[in-house]
């Protein structure tokens, strides 16, 4: 018995994570995200949704929930356009991500919702410890569920855009805003009204600006060039990273 156990063990040890597609419904759209894992763990896990950039759930997105799986959450790479969709080119992103951004933000603030609502029904997750984080036009959906007073205990934003046309006027969710401080498509201006939006709702929030960083800096396929206005920072990329961790350790 205690050889078949000694067999048993490195199974259990080094079980590696999973993904599957995350189905679930909002307003009568079918969404469709990508779960991702570890089944090593059999109690319900802290749990936390990935709103992608304007592509929608591709690589990266999925990429990213596979490495927050890794240390021991249950992630959601979540659907924002319906049905799964995903942009062809830079054209379409355009298109479908205006629709949100550009709008009253009311639709986006549905699905976002509809998101963590799905995540925290399945038995894997302790629904009473969920964060949200998203990339480029993600971090303005992480920042505007947020805003919308969800039940997450907290969000980030990874070079989103940060304006809003309801500005919240109480903030339960913990804030952090992590900004390349050359980014041209945010301007001073924004992040000035932003930091005032989170002191008059009382937040608790914090902002971490990147010097020499731009839009984008933590996506490789940006490039490297600076003065497109998006490119890769990979200092700022891992010192960003290293703040996520943080702020999960402390939030969940």
């Amino acid at each position: 018995m205690k050889f078949l156990f000694l067999l048993l063990l490195p199974v259990v040890a080094f079980a590696k994570v999973k993904t599957e597609k995350f189905a679930y419904e909002k307003d009568g759209v079918k969404m469709v995200g990508t779960l991702a894992y570890d089944d090593k763990f059999k109690k319900p896990l802290p749990a936390v949704v990935i709103f992608p950039d304007w592509m929608g759930v591709g690589e990266y997105t999925e990429m990213r929930a596979k490495q927050i799986a890794e240390m021991g959450y249950v992630a959601l790479a979540a659907d924002v356009y319906g049905d799964g969709k995903r942009a062809a080119d830079v054209k379409e992103a355009m298109s479908l991500a205006g629709k949100y951004r550009d709008g009253e933000r009311k639709e986006m603030r549905s699905r976002v919702n509809g998101a963590v609502e799905a995540l925290a029904k399945d038995k894997r997750v302790n629904k009473d410890k969920m964060v949200a984080i998203g990339y480029c036009f993600g971090g303005t959906a992480a920042l505007e569920l947020a805003r919308s007073g969800a039940p997450v205990k907290g969000v980030i934003s990874f070079h989103g855009g940060l304006n809003t046309k309801v500005p919240a006027t109480k903030m339960d969710a913990k804030v952090l805003a992590l900004h390349g401080a050359d980014d041209p498509f945010v301007p001073t201006q924004e992040v000035m009204d932003f930091q005032e939006e989170m002191r008059k709702a009382k937040a608790d929030w914090s902002m971490v600006s990147y010097g020499n960083a731009v839009h984008s800096f933590t996506l490789k396929d940006a490039g490297n060039d600076n003065s497109k206005g998006a490119a890769y920072n990979e200092l700022a990329d891992k010192r960003s990273f290293e703040e996520m961790k943080r702020f999960f350790k402390e939030t969940l």
